[in-house]
């Protein structure tokens, strides 16, 4: 395995495969690009649905270089019983981007490919971003909160942007992710925010509740996601190194209250305000499972 290799060398190794990977599947999916440029209706809806699948292939890909060449030891529950046809909105807590990858590896082929939502100006990304225009992930104008505070109409704007990126997805397997912290963990940020919590920065829960009413009550559920880096998190290429020698994964379902789906979260401050005890909850939870996962992952597993 790569992992007895010194690091940059192991690093070099695996970053050279991830991007012959990634060159290697976007021959297939640039060609299901060009037939939905040139299609409409069902032949459109085809390549779409074919191109979800060779990301799925893309991911699984991934997963095998790291399971075969880095050794990685995984602890993954709570994703058996999901559903490949169905519809979810996932949250997860945010440290490093090799959260992606570690999604990757836990839902493999027990859910839909994820999306999540992007700036509307990496859909210029070279490779990357005329793929994720093709596969429907949603491209967002993100408003500040100081602008939205200065122009209120710009939240109504950014969840009717919500709602028609889901819009395409009636119908169809879809895994929507959102970081409800919003950015990466650090202990500056952690201070900075004088979070409450003590793994996790304050979550945000505007966008949660928009995709959750924009998907609507044919939504299967929120899946929670909690990752926890025993050793602490890494860098990417520390992850090509070697260095993320273990990863814990717990994947729970959230009951939705009924009336979520409907409330008005831009304009009634007392349902505002409800959604936002709900997301300090579970938040709370998640920081709660992070410190007995740290402490002790058998036990944790028995319970």
């Amino acid at each position: 395995m790569l992992r007895f290799l010194p690091s940059p060398l192991s690093a070099a190794i695996m970053f050279l495969l991830f991007v012959l990977n990634l060159l290697l599947w976007a021959i297939p999916v640039y060609t299901m690009i060009l037939v939905k440029l040139l299609t409409w209706g069902s032949w459109s809806r085809w390549s779409t649905r074919t191109m979800a699948n060779f990301a799925q292939g893309w991911a699984a890909s991934n997963v095998w270089l790291g399971d075969h060449l880095l050794g990685t030891e995984w602890d993954i529950e709570g994703v058996s019983r999901l559903d490949l046809k169905g519809q979810y909105l996932v949250t997860s807590n945010h440290q490093t981007w090799n959260d992606i990858y570690v999604l990757m590896k836990a839902f493999g082929r027990n859910a839909p490919f994820f999306k999540f939502f992007l700036k509307q100006q990496l859909i210029w990304v070279p490779v990357l971003g005329p793929v994720w225009w093709a596969l429907d992930y949603p491209f967002m104008k993100r408003h500040s909160r100081e602008a939205i505070k200065a122009n209120p109409a710009l939240a109504s704007q950014d969840f009717e942007a919500t709602r028609r990126a889901c819009d395409r997805y009636q119908g169809q397997p879809v895994m929507i992710l959102n970081f409800l912290e919003g950015t990466r963990f650090t202990a500056e940020k952690h201070s900075r925010q004088a979070s409450s919590y003590r793994h996790l920065l304050r979550p945000k829960a505007g966008g949660l509740i928009f995709a959750l009413q924009a998907m609507g009550e044919k939504l299967s559920s929120i899946l929670d996601v909690t990752i926890v880096y025993p050793d602490g998190a890494c860098g990417f290429m520390a992850f090509f190194g070697g260095k993320m020698r273990k990863v814990i994964v717990r994947v729970r379902e959230i009951p939705v209250p009924k009336d979520f789906y409907h409330g008005d979260y831009a304009g009634d401050a007392a349902f505002r305000q409800r959604v936002h005890a709900w997301v300090s909850e579970i938040w709370a939870d998640k920081d709660q499972l992070i410190d007995r996962l740290l402490a002790n992952p058998e036990a944790e597993r028995a319970a």
